[in-house]
């Protein structure tokens, strides 16, 4: 469900070998990222894997409050899932599920095509907190164990503006 009154593309291209698909209700393929401990841990501070119930529960949740997408890259001749992101007014959470892809700098190029395609496409993410009038794009919350995100996010300029039980919550101004 994307955000009320701005319709969602089914694809947002990063470049010839990254793209974003639009969430469609089927997620099986993800359940294996949600079963790493370590994975888990760093998006919700406990490190416990998730069931099925508890996957789609929080992927219907993100596509509820926002705008829900896959994280693809190219294999083949197609593209197969390898992390997502949710975007709303006050978070944007990102996972990289896939572990060969960690730590190779997708999550920036995601964050960054999000935030730069508004000179090229006005269907992007960030034009969409614009025209909705926010002010500012957040992260409800980085952990601070969490240096991989945390780098990633202030890479894009992104900023700590509160502290949290666990982190720090992050906006970057619009």
């Amino acid at each position: 469900m994307a955000i009320e009154g701005v319709e969602q593309p089914e694809i947002l291209e990063i470049n010839e070998t990254l793209r974003l698909r639009r969430y469609d209700g089927a997620a099986d393929f993800a359940f294996a990222w949600y079963q790493d401990p370590e994975l888990v841990y760093l998006v919700d501070g406990v490190k416990r894997p998730y069931d099925r119930e508890t996957l789609y529960n929080m992927y219907d949740y993100l596509d509820q409050h926002g705008e829900l997408y896959f994280i693809e890259a190219r294999a083949g001749e197609g593209f197969a899932p390898i992390g997502d992101v949710a975007f709303s007014r006050t978070d944007l959470p990102i996972v990289i599920g896939v572990p060969e892809y960690r730590g190779r700098g997708v999550g920036r190029q995601v964050i960054q095509t999000l935030m730069d395609r508004g000179r090229q496409v006005i269907q992007t993410l960030m034009d969409r907190g614009r025209q909705l009038g926010f002010p500012t794009l957040g992260v409800r919350e980085i952990y601070d164990f969490n240096i991989a995100s945390i780098r990633c996010f202030t890479a894009c300029g992104f900023a700590p503006v509160a502290r949290t039980d666990k982190g720090w919550r992050y906006e970057a101004k619009l």
